[in-house]
């Protein structure tokens, strides 16, 4: 932290924003549909040792927005919150979408932002979702009511849940997992703005590509995939990888999009190890 005059970037919109802990500064950022809040199994485990702040993005969450915007202006929010903070230096996780916004942010703030940890993300974001049929529409609908009621209840699971379209965000349904989805996952999508959705769709269809660029990043970078991701593939954050300087990889088996959720020991452990390596370099 420092000394910092705090104005105000152009255009941007106040996010709320979740700050734990006290400590080096993290900034976390979510997927879509996301919230600051569906980011706790990172910031619960971090904010022990760190300080992290956890925005809802414009549109997403409690930062209501009216009328449309683009995903430039997610960059000017995030820089206006690191001002109005007065955060000098921070490390950015970002998860899906909070990836993409983090590679921009250490393109834009190169000496503000420190370190990187990306997860089930590319600079050059590709999937390879399947058809999306009406059953598995009825099906999702029906397993996530049935979950938000009663977390992780197995019945709902082997019925609906595994014939639904969460059998491709996630591979192991274990009720870790389901847990996660009805805490962090359905609220977060009932407050995500059609605005939000037309922002990264518009951005999506022009062909979103930054792989060219990342040889500006010189900080550290961890980049963390699921080996079955269909939404981002894991060729898709391999490649990201080696087109970054300074970057250790690491791929998850039988995991999905949402691995955070089904082996948070793990990536939790495998992040504390990459901090613990390069702390001095960040801070």
């Amino acid at each position: 932290m420092g000394d910092r005059q705090s104005y105000p970037a152009a255009n941007a919109a106040k996010l709320n924003v979740y700050v734990q802990g006290q400590g080096l500064p993290i900034l976390a950022l979510h997927g879509h549909p996301g919230s600051g809040r569906s980011l706790s199994v990172f910031t619960n485990h971090l904010s022990k040792r760190y300080q992290t702040f956890a925005p809802d993005l414009r549109g997403y969450g409690k930062s209501r927005f009216k009328g449309n915007f683009a995903m430039q202006d997610h960059l000017n929010d995030l820089e206006d919150l690191i001002d109005r903070f007065q955060i000098d230096k921070c490390l950015v996780l970002g998860w899906s979408l909070g990836g993409i916004l983090a590679m921009e942010l250490a393109l834009r703030l190169p000496q503000r932002i420190t370190g990187l940890i990306l997860v089930a993300t590319a600079a050059r974001p590709r999937g390879n979702h399947p058809p999306i049929a009406w059953q598995d529409n009825v099906y999702t609908g029906v397993a996530g009511i049935l979950n938000y009621i009663k977390p992780s209840w197995q019945w709902n699971i082997e019925t609906f849940a595994k014939r639904s379209l969460f059998r491709h965000l996630i591979q192991q349904h274990t009720p870790t997992a389901y847990s996660y989805i009805a805490k962090d996952a359905v609220p977060a999508y009932l407050q995500t703005s059609p605005a939000a959705s037309r922002a990264l769709y518009t951005a999506i269809q022009s062909g979103y590509n930054r792989l060219t660029d990342l040889w500006q990043i010189e900080c550290p970078s961890l980049v963390l995939a699921g080996a079955q991701d269909r939404h981002i593939t894991v060729e898709a954050s391999l490649e990201t990888a080696r087109h970054l300087k300074n970057c250790q990889w690491q791929s998850y088996p039988n995991t999905a999009h949402l691995f955070p959720w089904e082996i948070p020991e793990q990536v939790l452990r495998d992040i504390d190890h990459w901090l613990e390596e390069h702390s001095q370099e960040m801070w």
